[in-house]
């Protein structure tokens, strides 16, 4: 069995392959479903990102009051991650997945059809809450998968919410041109309830009891599990730093393709998330090589280019090649770490499975925030150039920590004082 910084303290996957003992098999047409309903929930996280000019012209708000709808979707969302997907150890998977979306369903048709200020941002806040149904998502599909093809079946299923972030603002774009703003929220409610219902007749029906833990006991228990499991701190880093990486780029992109040489159109930036898809989309193979056992050597060669991809992105200014590139690097990166890092964890522990990626995703979320406020403030100081060196630092930062968890490993292997 291959050493805990490979993947393994995976020394309880008997148990989990016990679990499969229902001889159901994972189709290929419900694992493209997980990641089609994956993405299509987390992008309403992102949807309001192109809009909120539209939207604060149309409910007469304030800027500091427009800005507060992305800041509610994200704080509603790391709520979620804490307090929901836990949810999925005590309960029927199939049962909740079809509830939160829902529930869901309901909270875009408040935004769709708000008429104030307070009932929008009321229905952001629970649009954000209820999108964690996408790691619920991931959690269901990871113990329905074999041990052997987790990683696979991990990344597939990821590659759906990374694409579904991407394409987000490309989307909600397009629609709010043809039919207004309020049309993307009505589209997202209908695809939702369409996706609950087929989700209903095709996800299997649990075989086993769920964990007997009282709703208290549950929260307290993912405290425990980042006490206990140092693979899991870990990997809650490389989510952290990668994340921030990611946001820094996605979130001050728009800013230097908005002025001069460009001037380009926010349907044109949003059809960077059309490059991005092709990194996300090729990262999927780092699920089979963390099957083969291979997830170190995978998560270091993704932090080197994920640090690497700030040089051709440092040349945005003057060229638009460049920037595709470093965009295809970056994306293929972090789906490498976020795929690698989920199965990793969710084999330490696949009774826990929901609180182990819930609890991890809350690193994404600050991640992600970190990234997003700092970029924009450092971009309006000092200039794309800073905000590629911030964005470097993250990504070189990750790329140290996984050195250092290298270099200890292998002074413990060879008997030497870590």
């Amino acid at each position: 069995m291959p050493m805990s910084g490979n993947g393994a303290a995976v020394t309880r996957r008997s148990e989990d392959e016990a679990g499969r003992a229902d001889g159901y098999v994972l189709p290929r047409g419900v694992v493209a479903l997980f990641a089609v309903a994956c993405g299509a929930a987390v992008a309403n996280v992102y949807f309001a990102q192109p809009l909120l000019v539209t939207i604060g012209r149309d409910l007469a708000m304030s800027p500091a009051l427009i800005g507060g709808v992305v800041t509610l979707t994200h704080v509603g969302y790391g709520l979620g991650l804490f307090f929901l997907v836990p949810l999925g150890d005590v309960t029927d998977r199939r049962r909740l997945v079809v509830v939160q979306l829902t529930l869901l369903v309901g909270a875009l048709a408040l935004v769709a059809t708000a008429r104030t200020a307070a009932v929008l941002l009321a229905g952001m806040a629970a649009t954000g809450l209820l999108a964690v149904v996408t790691q619920t998502l991931v959690a269901f599909a990871a113990s329905l998968a074999p041990p052997a093809g987790r990683g696979r079946v991990v990344g597939l299923v990821t590659s759906g919410v990374v694409i579904g972030i991407l394409l987000a603002r490309t989307v909600s774009g397009l629609l709010a041109d043809l039919a207004g703003w309020r049309s993307v929220y009505l589209a997202s409610a209908t695809l939702t309830a369409v996706l609950a219902l087929i989700l209903l007749r095709v996800l299997p029906r649990p075989t086993a009891a769920p964990t007997a833990l009282r709703y208290g006991q549950l929260l307290r228990s993912t405290l425990t599990l980042f006490a206990r499991e140092p693979l899991l701190r870990l990997r809650a880093l490389y989510c952290l730093l990668v994340f921030a990486a990611f946001s820094t780029l996605w979130s001050s992109v728009v800013l230097p393709l908005s002025e001069a040489p460009y001037f380009l159109p926010h349907r044109a930036i949003g059809a960077l998330g059309l490059i991005g898809v092709v990194g996300a989309l090729a990262a999927t193979v780092a699920g089979r090589l963390n099957d083969r056992g291979l997830a170190r050597r995978t998560t270091g060669i993704a932090l080197a280019l994920l640090t690497a991809s700030w040089l051709p992105l440092a040349f945005t200014r003057s060229s638009l090649w460049a920037l595709a590139a470093g965009v295809i690097l970056l994306d293929l990166a972090v789906q490498a770490v976020h795929v690698t890092n989920q199965t990793l964890i969710y084999a330490l522990h696949p009774d826990a499975g929901s609180r182990l990626i819930g609890g991890y995703m809350v690193f994404y979320s600050v991640g992600s925030a970190t990234g997003a406020l700092a970029a924009t403030s450092l971009y309006a100081a000092a200039g794309w150039g800073a905000v590629c060196v911030l964005g470097a630092g993250f990504s070189g930062l990750g790329l140290a920590v996984w050195v250092g968890a290298w270099w200890r490993e292998r002074s413990v292997r060879l008997g030497r004082r870590p």
